[in-house]
């Protein structure tokens, strides 16, 4: 069974920092990305962020700038750098891993999903 594991999420003050850590136990043979989506309180999940195993990125227009995403292949491990925290960015965040040959839709195709980590900011 492929596990995900989320962790980094917490509260900040507006303007602060979170360094999202995602790790997979294995993938499936044809995965090929991985990323971060979110849900806000009221609102539809989001893509936020994805990442094709050869370093290829995406972001949504409302984080470039202010968000990082990285991978380590080795450890099967990917990160999301988050600076300039503003309260639209509070949501539960979750990550995966999937195939797309559309990077902004990789999230829309995760095979293995974690169970996510909460971002909360204060004004």
């Amino acid at each position: 069974v492929v596990q995900v594991v989320e962790s980094g999420g917490g509260s900040v003050q507006a303007g602060g920092s979170l360094n999202l850590s995602c790790v997979a136990s294995s993938y499936a043979s044809n995965t090929n990305c991985m990323g971060w989506f979110r849900q806000a309180p009221g609102k539809e999940s989001e893509g936020v962020a994805s990442i094709y195993f050869d370093g290829r990125t995406y972001y949504v227009d409302s984080v470039k700038g202010r968000f990082t995403i990285s991978r380590d292949n080795a450890m099967k491990a990917m990160y999301l750098q988050m600076n300039k925290l503003a309260r639209e960015d509070i949501a539960m965040s979750d990550c995966g891993a999937g195939a797309n040959n559309y990077l902004a839709n990789c999230w829309r195709h995760f095979y293995h999903w974690g169970q996510g980590t909460r971002v909360t900011v204060a004004s």
